[in-house]
């Protein structure tokens, strides 16, 4: 069974750090272009950020760009989230998400993304 699983949300105060990690399992994801988005309380689900197949091109949204910083590690089938300068705006739960291996092209569409984990809630206080 193919499983997404993040991990590393929690609580922290404005200004600070967390970094996600998203596990992979059932299947390789490596040639996978895989994508971190949030759902923010009473909102819609808003992309993040996405990486391509050997992690040499990332995309990310205009709210985290400079702050946040996403990568994998294709031997371990983890993507990750660097998260700094955190402030109460990126209080959300964190989804990570893969593409099917058939596309190359990262995406920052939510709709054109097939796996999908239970997300991670990451809590910025103020």
């Amino acid at each position: 069974q193919v499983q997404l699983v993040e991990s590393g949300g929690g609580l922290v105060q404005a200004g600070g750090s967390l970094r996600l990690s998203c596990a992979a399992s059932g299947r390789s994801f490596s040639s996978n272009p895989m994508g971190w988005f949030r759902r923010a309380p009473g909102k819609e689900r808003e992309f993040v950020a996405t990486i391509n197949r050997s992690g040499g091109s990332t995309y990310y949204a205009d709210s985290v760009n400079g702050r946040f910083a996403i990568s994998r590690d294709n031997a371990q089938n983890t993507v990750y989230l660097q998260m700094n300068s955190l402030n109460a705006e990126d209080t959300a739960v964190y989804y990570c998400a893969a593409r099917l291996a058939i596309y190359s092209r990262t995406s920052s569409d939510h709709r054109e993304y097939n796996y999908w984990g239970q997300g991670t809630q990451v809590t910025v206080s103020s």
